[in-house]
């Protein structure tokens, strides 16, 4: 593990330009709108969090799983893996990352089903027909996608660093945490620095409590253009989520969502790409699973 952010994986290779994910996600764009395409990746990442809260692991863990969630489909098409698999896949992976110990097999797929069931028939209103043999193997295409570069940095830690620098304004603290996990259901994990997104999130909570630390800002060597671009797109997530119903909405966004397509016919070596035929192997076991869960269980 590298000794801090600016020698780590994180910083050299998985801080990617906006025109490169858009670039990457225009596969997916001729199907679903940018808009629909953010729909998803919050739903996911909500599934995610839910999950994660089921299985009572920290917010770290939940917060790894949904950066590795978004990493993946920054190079991937969302027809390449099911989300409905690579969302529970990267929380698994998360725990062992983040030394959270590994989550049983049972545990893991049974929290899945009931998850599904309780909070999200609404989405999903079969049963959850992945089991941990898929996993298993999705587990092994996202390690390859990420060139097993695993640890994060997260906005957590400069976080706290600056509301204990800034002493008496620790109340402030709270509220940026709050911002900094929603900063997870946009694009702004994958483009800036963790402390660059810390000090954006404390930035939008001195505004809300309505603190002067102009002061404090203006001693700081730091982009602010990219401050305010962080404050941008997180205000622009929450401009959306005005008016966004996601459980009248999000079923129809699923619906249109690329879905695999499945060539058995065709050995995974000749597929157009290695991303590619790992996803149709992935979804073929997951739909051998689905058509004999009674059997597999």
């Amino acid at each position: 593990m590298a000794g801090n952010f600016w020698q780590s994986s994180h910083y050299q290779q998985w801080l990617l330009d906006k025109q490169d994910l858009m670039r990457e996600r225009q596969q997916d764009l001729k199907v679903v709108t940018e808009e629909e395409y953010q729909k998803i990746l919050i739903f996911f990442s909500n599934f995610m969090q839910a999950l994660g809260e089921q299985l009572k692991l920290r917010q770290q863990v939940i917060a790894t799983a949904t950066i590795y969630f978004k990493r993946f489909y920054a190079r991937n098409s969302l027809k390449s893996i099911d989300p409905w698999l690579m969302a529970p896949t990267c929380v698994f992976l998360a725990a062992k990352v983040e030394e959270s110990g590994v989550i049983s097999n049972s545990r893991l797929i049974s929290t899945c089903q009931n998850i599904v069931k309780s909070k999200f028939s609404y989405a999903y209103n079969q049963e959850y027909p992945y089991r941990i043999q898929n996993v298993l193997e999705c587990e092994f295409y996202l390690l390859e996608m990420m060139d097993c570069c695993l640890i994060l940095y997260h906005a957590y830690r400069p976080l706290m660093q600056y509301c204990g620098d800034l002493g008496s304004e620790s109340d402030l603290l709270p509220l940026a945490w709050r911002i900094v996990n929603d900063s997870l259901r946009t694009d702004v994990p994958l483009i800036f620095p963790p402390y660059i997104i810390a000090l954006a999130c404390l930035h939008m909570a001195c505004v809300i409590k309505q603190k002067d630390i102009k002061q404090w800002f203006a001693e700081l060597s730091v982009d602010m253009d990219k401050i305010l671009e962080v404050t941008r797109q997180i205000l622009a997530l929450y401009e959306m989520w005005k008016k966004y119903d996601e459980k009248k909405e999000i079923p129809a966004v699923l619906a249109k969502m690329p879905k695999p397509k499945l060539n058995p016919s065709r050995p995974p070596s000749e597929a157009s790409g290695a991303q590619e035929g790992a996803g149709t192997q992935a979804t073929q076991a997951g739909q051998n699973a689905q058509q004999q869960h009674q059997q597999v269980q």
